[in-house]
């Protein structure tokens, strides 16, 4: 019976040790595996990045149509003590929306009134600076956009802006 316990030892430690060649197989399947995950993450983070940091995919906002097709020009007086002062502005406005452009020929003198009277509440200090420039722009935007119903622009576009 020794000899059949030994026996039986022998057979138990020979199915749990690997056969040679076995084990560094499976062995190097895992690692293949783990570096074609890896490389593939990589692939894909840097697509992800590089696509996002170039702004890809992403599009261009649309080029506002130009209203009127001769440019809105203004003289007037500007705010300051004295009235030594005025301003000569050239602009053209940008709108999105081609059924807009007749409302503001409609509107154009209510407009042009408009802007007329924002103009001339002005000194010489309020527009001296490009963020002076920037407010004008913006309620310049506010004020015509109340004198139209449904006809918006988006953006003032200044051709002449000399302070004299």
């Amino acid at each position: 019976m020794a000899t059949n316990e030994k026996q039986d030892k022998n057979i138990n430690e020979a199915a749990l040790t690997p056969k040679s060649g076995q084990g560094g197989t499976l062995k190097w399947i895992i690692v293949g595996l783990l570096v074609l995950l890896i490389v593939g993450a990589s692939v894909v983070g840097s697509a992800y990045f590089l696509t996002k940091a170039t702004g890809g995919e992403k599009e261009k906002p649309a080029a506002g149509i130009p209203w009127p097709s001769d440019p809105l020009s203004f003289i007037v007086n500007l705010a300051d003590e004295g009235g030594n002062r005025y301003l000569k502005a050239t602009m053209v406005f940008e709108v999105q929306n081609p059924a807009a452009l007749h409302e503001l020929d409609m509107a154009e003198s209510r407009i042009r009134d408009t802007i007329l009277d924002l103009l001339s509440s002005k000194s010489q200090a309020d527009l001296a600076d490009s963020s002076g420039k920037q407010r004008l722009r913006e309620e310049i935007i506010t004020r015509v956009n109340g004198t139209t119903p449904t006809g918006r622009i988006s953006r003032v576009n200044l051709r002449e802006f000399v302070i004299q």
